[in-house]
């Protein structure tokens, strides 16, 4: 893929996430659509090098049972914490790295032209996407000529297994395994020295949080343990980071909301390993 070749060469990642305390976090909420930017701070980027900086890029995508295309419709999960999570992920890449990275970031169906610029993409929710047959295609393409997808906030065994059937139409002779807390991957910019259900985050309006119950009951004590899985390539390259039974992207979205949630959920766990993720997928 031209646009990972092109990251290999211009990401000299100096990292200083590691030795920066977060600073300022906003603490106000607005609608999705308003066209505010709810606190979080804009920035520029040289002018003529918008294509050379780092874009987080959600997939939009159609949902089993009544989750038809577009915002507003029952079930369909491809907005959940939309678009707080993405200017805030991205704000916390511009400040904690020495990355440039695109102030707005994008939502983009798998079948627009334009996904082949972009080496990382976002997929959440994904425990009733149904990909269309040309989206199995694309999605294929994408994974094997270099792109690397990170999913994000699905919980317990109904949802997992409508996730894995789908990407068993893109990936037919690939099976996920299974991540231990060893992989280089927890260990890239931030050191994740933890256990793995450890890094469970709920939902901020997930019920008794703060009594350390930090599962969601989707369907049984099965969502009680995170895994986290990678469909690897035939040379072993990561094509997907997949984390289970977690909420990453409400530790993005929701970090201005609640002291407590930020300093436990957002800043220990959702952040650093997103930027590990990132990284890890830009340099491998």
């Amino acid at each position: 893929m031209n646009a990972r070749a092109k990251w290999m060469i211009v990401l000299t990642v100096t990292v200083i996430a590691a030795m920066v305390v977060f600073a300022q976090r906003r603490g106000s909420r607005r609608g999705i659509f308003d066209g505010d930017r709810g606190g979080v701070p804009q920035w520029s980027n040289e002018p003529g090098f918008g294509k050379d900086v780092f874009t987080f890029v959600r997939i939009e995508y159609d949902s089993r049972f009544g989750g038809g295309r577009g915002w507003g419709r029952s079930g369909n999960g491809c907005f959940t914490d939309y678009k707080d999570a993405d200017l805030n992920l991205s704000y916390r890449l511009q400040q904690l790295t020495s990355m440039k990275v695109d102030p707005e970031g994008r939502m983009i169906r798998l079948t627009n032209p334009e996904l082949f610029d972009y080496p990382f993409i976002y997929l959440v929710e994904p425990g009733r996407l149904e990909f269309s047959d040309e989206e199995v295609k694309v999605l294929q393409r994408y994974l094997l000529s270099g792109g690397f997808l990170m999913v994000d906030d699905f919980w317990g065994e109904l949802q997992w297994q409508n996730f894995y059937q789908e990407m068993k139409r893109v990936l037919p002779d690939v099976e996920p395994v299974e991540l231990e807390m060893s992989h280089p991957i927890f260990h890239g910019v931030f050191d994740l020295n933890r256990e793995k259900n450890d890094m469970q985050i709920p939902a901020l309006g997930a019920s008794r949080y703060r009594d350390g119950i930090t599962w969601e009951y989707h369907d049984g004590e099965e969502c009680r343990d995170v895994h986290f899985k990678a469909y690897l390539d035939s040379k072993g390259r990561m094509m997907a980071f997949i984390a289970h039974n977690t909420d990453n992207g409400d530790g993005w979205e929701r970090e201005g909301d609640d002291e407590f949630y930020f300093l436990e959920y957002s800043e220990k766990k959702a952040y650093p390993l997103a930027i590990n993720v990132v990284f890890y997928a830009l340099t491998h």
